[in-house]
C-alpha cells in the first residue's frame, strides 16, 4: 500500500513539473511574440522596409495588430513613412481595418495632415459607408479636422 502512495506521489510530481515547463515555454513563447510584433510595429514607425520585407517574407502576418489595435499600416501612415505605407498595400495590407476607436489607417494620416499618405491611401477600396466610433465617415473625418482638400484634391 505504501509502494501505491509512494508512486502516485511520483506520478503527481511527474505531472506537476510538465504542467510547469509546458507553461513556462508558453510564457517564454508569448514573450517571444509580443518581441516580434514589437520589432515589426518599430520597422513600421521608423519606415525599415528592409526589416519589414524580412517580416513578410519570413510569413510574418501583415495585418497584425498590436496591444493598441493598431496595424503596421495604421502606424506606417500616421508616423509618415509613405514608402512603408506603399509598400505595406503593395504587399496586400487592408486599408480598412478599424482600430479600437474604429479609425482606418487614413484617419491616422488625416490627424497628421500626411497629404500624400492620405490620397494614397483614399485609393483603397474601403466601404464609404465606413465609420468610426464617433460616428465620423473619412469625409466627415477629414472635414472635422480640416483636411477635406486632402481627399479632393486628389492627384
Amino acid at each position: 500500500m505504501r509502494m501505491f502512495f509512494a508512486i502516485l506521489i511520483l506520478i503527481n510530481l511527474i505531472f506537476f513539473s510538465i504542467a510547469n515547463i509546458v507553461q513556462a515555454n508558453t510564457i517564454d513563447n508569448k514573450d517571444k511574440i509580443a518581441e516580434l510584433v514589437d520589432y515589426f510595429f518599430a520597422a513600421a514607425r521608423l519606415g525599415d522596409n528592409e526589416i519589414i520585407n524580412r517580416f513578410l517574407d519570413a510569413g510574418f502576418p501583415i495585418n497584425q495588430s498590436n496591444e493598441q489595435s493598431y496595424t503596421a499600416l495604421m502606424v506606417a501612415a500616421y508616423n509618415g513613412q509613405y514608402e512603408t505605407t506603399a509598400l505595406l498595400l503593395q504587399r496586400g495590407a487592408n486599408a480598412c481595418l478599424q482600430d479600437k476607436r474604429g479609425n482606418t489607417a487614413i484617419m491616422g494620416a488625416l490627424i497628421k495632415a500626411e497629404v500624400r499618405i492620405t490620397r494614397l491611401l483614399y485609393n483603397q477600396s474601403c466601404d464609404e459607408s465606413l465609420t468610426n466610433k464617433s460616428g465620423l465617415t473619412v469625409e466627415a473625418f477629414a472635414q472635422y479636422w480640416g483636411q477635406s482638400d486632402a481627399l479632393t484634391n486628389n492627384e
